[in-house]
């Protein structure tokens, strides 16, 4: 129930978000905005979602996740409906760069710490399985927000989500629980108390892991593999559209970012379990800047849907596997906590891709330094997952 609930809670909560680069493309055209202004929404969305993410975790070890969840449908819900009102350029960072934002900061970090707290053996599988959510929200998102934009408009299609916003989620907060001791149960669905494992599971505090090496350089590894991610997202369509496709297609391209994902997430996850989570996100991040590069090299449709799908495969690796190797280096004693800051930091990180490819593409009339710039970031981000050690008692920054 716990990894199911999980699972609704991607996919509704980043089903709307990653419709965005279809309303992007929609309100560029209805306004006349330049790129990088828009994007720049975007980029502050992220910003705060991901600092908005520790206070989530915080509150999620203190009260379990259920109020969290329950507060962030609130916000998400009634400020994507609320877009459906914009007719200014500050209100798109109003409304979804902070409000929006604010709610979204709720569904991640609360998640997926309570699946991390719910298995120990099985965490790959299970943190791999709740995130196909975040896959089939790339897969549905775009080419539902496409579908609704065509039919009711963007300010209609923006009270659509709005609404299945705050009512799925409000729903899904309900059935999630903070951890299986709680409620007298055991990690794993296990009935019994788990054996013991080969080696004890380190049990670190926030304070005590934020004065590691370790610490520092899993969060400097993920944020600069998390810089370019969202480029794809908020400005294939545009992209589709300078190349002379359809808005359609660019829904269709990004789409096929998800079926990646929804493939990559659960066999990575498991590969992990049986080989170990570092080289298995390090291939991830390298696959990634690969598939970047090739999103500037090929022009039609075909190419970059293959380039798409390749990206999805390694970006939800990397972002599925994030909050497993976390709980693996530091342990589940708080465990919202710690992926809540982590998630922080790093995942600030990705507000500077969209605005930074609006204005490479203003600059320069193409996306293609953006995307070999993104190409070039994650493999820095290979460099440093590969540097990156486990934490040993005593170990200082």
């Amino acid at each position: 129930m716990i990894v199911g609930g999980a699972f609704t809670v991607f996919l509704v909560a980043y089903g709307a978000q990653y419709a965005f680069g279809v309303f992007f493309a929609a309100l560029l055209d209805e306004f006349g905005w330049r790129r990088a202004e828009l994007a720049g929404a975007f980029s502050l969305y992220t910003l705060v979602y991901c600092l908005a993410a520790f206070p989530a975790g915080r509150l999620t070890d203190r009260w379990g996740p259920r109020p969290v969840i329950a507060v962030g449908a609130l916000l998400l819900g009634g400020a994507l409906a609320s877009m459906a009102l914009v007719t200014r350029l500050w209100q798109p960072y109003l409304i979804y760069g902070l409000v929006a934002a604010l709610g979204m900061g709720t569904a991640y970090v609360p998640s997926s710490a309570t699946v991390t707290r719910w298995f120990v053996r099985r965490r790959g599988l299970a943190v791999g399985i709740a995130a196909c959510g975040q896959s089939m929200a790339v897969l549905v998102g775009p080419l539902l927000a496409q579908v609704l934009v065509t039919r009711l408009g963007w300010r209609g299609a923006y009270l659509a989500f709005g609404g299945t916003v705050l009512v799925v989620l409000s729903l899904v907060a309900v059935v999630m629980r903070r951890d299986p001791e709680a409620g007298g149960q055991h990690p794993d669905d296990d009935p019994r108390p788990p054996a013991p494992l080969a080696a004890p599971e380190p049990s670190w505090t926030l304070r005590r892991a934020m004065r590691t090496r370790s610490f520092w350089t899993l969060a400097a590894a993920f944020g600069a593999a998390w810089v370019p991610v969202f480029v794809p997202i908020v400005h294939m369509v545009r992209h589709c559209q300078d190349l002379g496709l359809s808005a359609m297609t660019g829904a269709s391209v990004v789409a096929a970012i998800g079926a990646g994902a929804l493939l990559g997430r659960p066999v990575m996850a498991v590969l992990s379990d049986r080989v170990g989570r570092k080289p298995v996100v390090a291939a991830g991040m390298a696959v990634q800047a690969l598939s970047l590069a090739a999103f500037g090299l090929v022009a039609s449709a075909s190419g970059l849907s293959a380039a798409a799908f390749v990206f999805g495969w390694a970006y939800g690796s990397v972002s599925t596997l994030f909050s497993a190797m976390t709980i693996d280096f530091f342990g589940r004693a708080q465990a919202g906590s710690l992926v809540g800051v982590l998630f922080a930091i790093a995942g600030s990180a990705t507000a500077i891709g969209p605005v930074a490819a609006g204005l490479l593409q203003d600059v320069f009339g193409s996306y293609r330094p953006a995307f070999a710039l993104g190409a070039a970031i994650s493999v820095v981000a290979v460099i440093l997952l590969l540097l990156c050690q486990p934490p040993r008692e005593g170990q200082s920054s």
